[in-house]
């Protein structure tokens, strides 16, 4: 519910409708706007608090109308939130209007790939540093990361080269140790409802970077990101890395560019894409990920690999060293063509 006070509404009006809101049960979501005040309610109402609360308040002076939300989420819609969202990490901002460019390799497979990794990233303009140390793989004889001492060498390269790290965690239990480690969590696809894992990731305060399901819809999506903000931690990016394909006779995903002006227009968070997955080919990614500017996006998650031939996982979407920096050179020369920061 959401309770549009009146033009120039007096602090007295404010209170006493927060005060009926307050007595029901409820807190009250108070939402400065650039001409008037809103007031919301992000918990779920019965049809019985739904009737007392808009004539109980409908009658209230300075109060211009009372409206149901019109999304099963509160805390991640537009609605709730007027002014888009950013979240700030070691001086990078992800959502202010900047295309940011999150790189590096699938997974950590020593010091050396990584530190070579992260220096090729930061001399091509990219500001964050990406990397897997527990690796879900669909076979459990695939390469599973080097896990403690994958975390270890991501805060090693994090510290000496000043790159912000973002890394995934799998589950509820590993928080805590992945906290410590990386400056971004990552929620994986193959995890977004894994509720348990939210919820906590939610009240470790750390910036949250959740991808979207393979098969999840936009609503399903967004509620997912709920978990986390009813944590009370309002740092959360979300990440569209491609959904079901029709056909994988071409590319791993499809991924869905049409999500991110759908995003825009539903909620404040920040939106970022993940052409590497969402297409599983390196030589989509290039046109993939100028796409994602052109509509939109606050940036991409882009992988690159020093060689992607000997990576130890999804080396046929890595970008070599010569291909990333082409593609920074093409995402430089776009964005100054449509007027967008970098």
């Amino acid at each position: 519910m959401i309770i549009t006070m009146q033009f120039g509404a007096s602090q007295a009006e404010i209170d006493a409708v927060c005060s009926v809101i307050k007595e029901r049960g409820f807190e009250p979501l108070v939402m400065p706007g650039e001409d008037r005040l809103a007031i919301g309610i992000h918990a779920a109402l019965s049809p019985d608090d739904r009737i007392f609360l808009e004539s109980a308040i409908g009658s209230l002076d300075g109060v211009s109308k009372v409206t149901q939300t019109s999304s099963p989420y509160t805390l991640a819609s537009i609605e709730f939130h007027r002014t888009r969202s950013s979240v700030a990490v070691k001086g990078v901002v992800i959502g202010d209007g900047r295309f940011t460019v999150m790189a590096g390799p699938c997974s950590v497979e020593s010091y050396d790939q990584y530190r070579a990794s992260a220096d090729m990233v930061k001399a091509s303009g990219a500001s964050v540093l990406r990397g897997g140390a527990f690796k879900p793989r669909t076979s459990p004889y695939s390469f599973q990361g080097l896990q403690e001492e994958g975390l270890q060498i991501i805060k090693q390269v994090g510290d000496e080269t000043g790159l912000v790290t973002i890394s995934e965690v799998m589950s509820a239990d590993m928080v805590e140790v992945v906290a410590d480690h990386v400056d971004i969590l990552q929620i994986g696809a193959r995890s977004m409802q894994n509720f348990p894992l939210l919820i906590e990731a939610g009240k470790s305060a750390h910036p949250v970077f959740l991808k979207r399901g393979p098969s999840a819809t936009i609503d399903e999506f967004l509620l997912a990101a709920e978990y986390v903000l009813n944590q009370g931690n309002p740092n959360v990016i979300l990440c569209e890395r491609g959904i079901m394909p029709l056909d994988r006779t071409y590319t791993r995903n499809t991924l869905d560019l049409a999500a991110v002006p759908v995003l825009k227009e539903h909620t404040h968070l920040p939106v970022i894409v993940d052409p590497s997955h969402g297409t599983g080919v390196a030589r989509y990614v290039a046109p993939m990920a100028k796409g994602a500017m052109v509509v939109g996006a606050d940036g991409v998650m882009v992988e690159m690999h020093p060689d992607p031939k000997k990576a130890l996982s999804d080396g046929s979407q890595a970008l070599d060293p010569a291909h990333f920096n082409s593609l920074m050179k093409e995402l430089k020369a776009l964005a100054t063509a449509t007027g967008v920061r970098m």
